[in-house]
Order: structure tokens, then C-alpha cells, then sequence
């Protein structure tokens, strides 16, 4: 079973869309949902995805395929939401995906490709689930966008860090124009995730350095994330809105002016997911 730190029951009744729901983080956080009662409904572009991630959680799953990145698409997908669940409370906008590459060398495809599926695809998702829905629905409802860590820029993936940084600036807008409907961000630094399974193989040593580059001297995992993501979505966070909460192990923080980065032991991890697995790539 999932090993959540809050307590059984914290979302019962209640109903969250998780877009990417089909592997990596969105999967963690799907499942940590569904482990503390709530209903999920899975969104991402692959059916045969989302539909193992249901058979693993049960009944409680419900899977939407769905391209974030075409607006009519999204208008369709959420009313589906609707029309078999009845509301939606909180929604995980968790789709995204990049290529790494220096300004230079992205053409114009690859940087609208990048754009619409980190930011456009979200602004779409999160505008239908408040327009559909929570806009004219009581109680407490709650955006948590996931973004990155693109303080100081973001080399190598210019496109995704522009994208990013707009998605925090929406979610900072839509705290005021959207309210009480609660819009906050989450920023995953480096996350030991299936995702980085995609990058191409001559990055592989750089990415199983980069714990030396981080004051907790480890990469994230999945869970440390989506016990992030929950707490947002929960009542504790009733308060709290506009913000954003960095998942990066403080890797902002390190300064070529201060050349030690932690003292050369990492901090515990979580390990609350149980169907986690390593990313080949780190092995």
C-alpha cells in the first residue's frame, strides 16, 4: 500500500483531475490521491498508459485520454469529467514534457511544441476545470500547477523554462481572478523519475552527477513530490494561495562563491511509493 504521511480518508468524497496521471510523477501522485480516498481522473495522451496506471489503483481511477495541447479537446474531456463524476475539486495540472538543446539550435516547431504542451496545455485544462465547474461550485477547490525548477535560468532547455516561468505568473494571476478557488505552484528540482529515461544517452553521466550538485546531496523522488502536491490540495493549505513550493533538495541555493555543496551526506528520503522503480538511466 502507499505510505502517505497524512491520514486515511483526507480526500474522501472528493474528486481530482491528474493530467499526465500515466507515468512518472503524475502516477505517484494518482496513486497517493487514491490511497487517501479521493477519485481520480486520469488524463494523457496514451489510453494504454493511463489504463495500467487504473488497473493499479481500482476503481477509484477513471481514465480520460486527451491531448492538453488542443483547446476543443480539453473543453470535451472535462465535461466528460463531469458528466461521469459530477465535480471536479482539485486538479494536478502535471503534463509536460521537453527536449534538451541550447537557444540556438530550437527552431520554431520545437519551441511552440514545448510552450503548448507546458504552458498552453495547462492554462487550457485549468480554465475549463474553473469555467465547467468550480467557478459556480461551493466548497473548496484547488489548481496545483507543476512547474520546474528554472530560477537563474534554465540552459540546455531554454524553451521549458520560459514555459515554466510563464505557468508560475498564471498561477499567481489566477489566485486573484480565480479566487477562492485556490491556484498554487510546485517546482520539482531533479527527480529521480521514469522521465529522465527519455533523455538522449550521451547525457547519462551528467545526470547521475547532478546529486553532487545539491545541497541534500541526492536526487527527489516521485513521492516527495506528490507529498507536496497533496498538501496543497488539502484544508492546511485553505490559506494558502499564489505561492510556490520548491521540491529541490536547495540546488537554487548553491553558489559558485561558495564552493561546498552540503556536507557529503544526503538527507533521508521518503520512499512512500510502492510500486517505485529507479530510473535505468541512474543504475
Amino acid at each position: 500500500m502507499y505510505r502517505s504521511v497524512f491520514r486515511p480518508d483526507l480526500f474522501k468524497g472528493k474528486v481530482v483531475l491528474v493530467t499526465g496521471g500515466g507515468s512518472g510523477i503524475g502516477r505517484c501522485i494518482a496513486h497517493e490521491l487514491a490511497s487517501l480516498g479521493a477519485t481520480v481522473a486520469l488524463v494523457g495522451r496514451k489510453e494504454d498508459k493511463l489504463a495500467k496506471v487504473q488497473q493499479e489503483i481500482g476503481a477509484s481511477a477513471s481514465i480520460h485520454p486527451c491531448d492538453i495541447r488542443e483547446e476543443s479537446a480539453v473543453r470535451t474531456m472535462v465535461e466528460a469529467v463531469l458528466k461521469q463524476h459530477k465535480k471536479i475539486d482539485g486538479l494536478v495540472n502535471n503534463a509536460g514534457g521537453q527536449f534538451p538543446a541550447p537557444l540556438a539550435l530550437i527552431n520554431q516547431k520545437g519551441w511552440e511544441t514545448v510552450v503548448r504542451t507546458n504552458l498552453t496545455g495547462g492554462f487550457l485544462v485549468a480554465r475549463e476545470c474553473y469555467t465547467q465547474h468550480m467557478a459556480q461550485a461551493e466548497g473548496d477547490h484547488a489548481i496545483v500547477n507543476i512547474i520546474a525548477d528554472m530560477w537563474n535560468g534554465m540552459p540546455g532547455m531554454g524553451h521549458s523554462g520560459a514555459a515554466r516561468a510563464g505557468m508560475l505568473n498564471f498561477t499567481e494571476t489566477a489566485a486573484l481572478e480565480w479566487a477562492p478557488v485556490r491556484s498554487n505552484a510546485v517546482a520539482p528540482g531533479w527527480i529521480a523519475s521514469s522521465g529522465m529515461d527519455h533523455y538522449p544517452p550521451d547525457m547519462a553521466e551528467l545526470l547521475r552527477g547532478l546529486p553532487k550538485l545539491v545541497p541534500a546531496q541526492r536526487m527527489g523522488n516521485e513521492d516527495e513530490v506528490s507529498a507536496a502536491v497533496v498538501f496543497l490540495l488539502s484544508p492546511a493549505a485553505a490559506f494558502i494561495s499564489g505561492s510556490c513550493l520548491r521540491i529541490d533538495g536547495g540546488a537554487p541555493n548553491a553558489k559558485r562563491l561558495w564552493p561546498q555543496v552540503g556536507n557529503g551526506t544526503a538527507t533521508p528520503e521518503l520512499n512512500a511509493f510502492h510500486l517505485a522503480t529507479k530510473p535505468k538511466v541512474l543504475s
